[in-house]
Parts: structure tokens; sequence; C-alpha cells
């Protein structure tokens, strides 16, 4: 890995001394090298569900695939798949396998594999930089900048201290507040209680890496954004549901980024997340015509995710898809939670 082209110092984001070094550097995307494109990764932070955490892995099966590429290539895209829950009792190892080496474009295959077996395996292209007359973005979304947003910390805070807080919130709020991710989060125009109900799949946070990763390597940055890229994205085809059911089981199937411009993933970027779609079985049966003429699907309980990751200055850093299995059931509402 190299140092990245052009870093953008103007983003802000407050260097913190050299010696505050990222824990998402120092030890989740710090693989350990067995031999030639293979590698094992060991496990930080573990979610309360007790399986791997889906960012850890697609961050980590980047970062192998970085280190098969030469210093003037860079990862544009990414699309993988989860195929086997991970166990976090035990490291994961990561085979690459050098697909295509070509004059502008690398691919590399990424497989993670636990007891013999693939969790997860995933397609990375890189490409050399070149000039692109033809360009145009989205408009970021006008918020207040992240020195006027309350943390993550203070946010749930303020629910907690609500006293029409339904205790099932209560119980919630309070296993989240007791993790400790390697990463800063501040919610934009956070719901109130009260609002709950009317909620709409689509939410806003700033975010960064704790501790300091500095101008580097863009590759790494990179990595950090992939691991960044699924903490709360799928719960947000959740929100206008969470008063009705509570989530059972709740899994990434598959994660697609791509990368469009340089960025520093320990300075402050605008996390811009929507789900278009959540599915449900159809209440009407198809027709015979239908049976032969259309492919017709039912939801399958899943839902569909999208994001988008903007540097201060407004520029669109990466954008982010995501498809999950969400299976809910509905609240006891006899329970006295």
């Amino acid at each position: 890995m190299s140092p990245p082209q052009d870093p953008e110092d103007e983003q802000g984001g407050g260097d913190p001394p050299g010696d505050l070094r990222s824990v998402l550097v120092t030890s989740v995307l710090n693989l350990e090298p067995l031999d030639e494109d293979l590698f094992r990764g060991t496990h930080y932070w573990v979610p309360s569900t007790e399986r791997l955490f889906g960012g850890q892995i697609v961050g980590q099966a980047l970062v192998a695939a970085a280190k098969s590429v030469s210093e003037d290539v860079h990862v544009h895209s990414l699309h993988c798949y989860f195929v086997r829950t991970g166990d976090p009792k035990v490291p994961v190892l990561y085979q690459v396998e050098r697909t295509r080496t070509g004059a502008s474009f690398s691919v590399r295959f990424v497989k993670a594999v636990q007891h013999g077996r693939p969790i997860f395996i995933c397609q990375a292209s890189f490409q050399k930089a070149q000039p692109s007359p033809v360009q145009h973005q989205f408009s970021m979304p006008a918020v207040p900048p992240p020195e006027e947003v309350v943390g993550r910390e203070d946010f749930i805070g303020q629910f907690l201290r609500d006293p029409e807080l339904q205790e099932r919130y209560r119980v919630g709020l309070n296993r989240i507040a007791a993790q400790e991710v390697p990463i800063e989060i501040k919610v934009v125009n956070p719901s109130t209680p009260s609002q709950l109900k009317k909620m709409e799949p689509k939410q806003m946070f700033w975010v960064r890496a704790r501790g300091y990763i500095g101008e580097g390597d863009m590759k790494m940055h990179c990595c950090v954004a992939a691991y960044i890229s699924d903490f709360a994205f799928l719960g947000t085809a959740m929100l206008p549901h969470h008063w009705k059911y509570k989530v059972g089981f709740m899994v990434s199937l598959d994660h697609s980024m791509w990368f469009h411009a340089p960025f520093r993933a320990d300075h402050w970027m605008l996390y811009e997340c929507e789900s278009p779609w959540a599915g449900k079985r159809d209440s009407q049966e198809p027709t015979a015509s239908q049976h032969r003429n259309s492919c017709h699907l039912d939801g399958g309980s899943r839902g569909l995710v999208h994001g988008r990751l903007w540097r201060q200055d407004g520029v669109l850093a990466v954008s982010c898809a995501q498809e999950g299995v969400i299976r809910v059931k509905p609240w006891d509402s006899t329970s006295k939670l």
C-alpha cells in the first residue's frame, strides 16, 4: 500500500497526536501474513449478536486484496456475499486469488475461511488513476456540521432520560451504550420517542474512525471505510417498523461499495442511508398467466439499503448497497415491558 494522491486535508477533523493510532489500523485491519496471498485476521469488537461484524470481514478482505496489487492502483469497487455465520472464537483466514492483472484494471477474488469452510467471498476491482472529462454527482444533503451534533453517547442518554420511553427501547439502548466500537457516530436530526411511529426508512449520521490514521495510505482509508459502511446500515430498513416489531434475526446477505474520490476515514464524513424497499409476501396469488410470463417473487423477509459517504466539503466519496434478511416478531402487547 502506498501514500494517497492529494490527501484531502481541507476536510478538517482535527488530527490528534500521531501516537493515538486508530485501533482499526493497529489491530482490526492489521492482518498476519501466513504465505503468499494468505492472511489471518483477528477480532476486536464483536456485536451483542455474538456473530462476527460484517464490516470487519469486508474491511479485512479488502486489506488482503490490496496487498496483492501494485502501489499505483486503487480500489474502485467491491462486491461481496456473506455465505455463513462467522465464529468470533477463532481467527479468519483470507485467501486471495489474482484473477486478473491488466494495464488499467486488476481484479482480486478473496475467500474468508473458518473451520475449513468459506464464510464470505468478495471480488474487488482496482484501477490506475485516469483523467475523466465526464463528471457529475448528486448534491450533499444540507445538515448541521458535526461540531453542532451531539455524540452517540449523549444522544442515547437523552433518550434514556425520557420518563415516557418504553422499557423495551430502554433495554435496547442500554445494550447499545455498553458496546465499545472503534468508530465515532453523531446522529443527524435524531427522532424523539414520540416520533418513533412516524419514522421513514432513512437516517444520516456523521461518522469517523476513532484515533489517528493520518494522510498515510489511501488503500487503508478505503479499508476503514469498508469497516464503517456496515455499521447500522441494514437497520435503516427497520426504522419505520421498530414500534411494531422486534428483530428476531437480521443478517447481511451481500454488500457492495464504489469508491469515487480520495478521503480521510479519520475525518468526519456524513453517512446518508435509506431503504427503498423491504419485502413482504404478495397478498394476491399470481394468475396462471403471471406464472408463465413473469418472474413472480415474494420479498423473502429481505430488506435493501443504499448509502452514501460524503466528505465535509460536499464531495461524494463512497456509495454502498446491501441486502439482508430481516425476520421479526410482533411486540407482546400484554408484556409488562
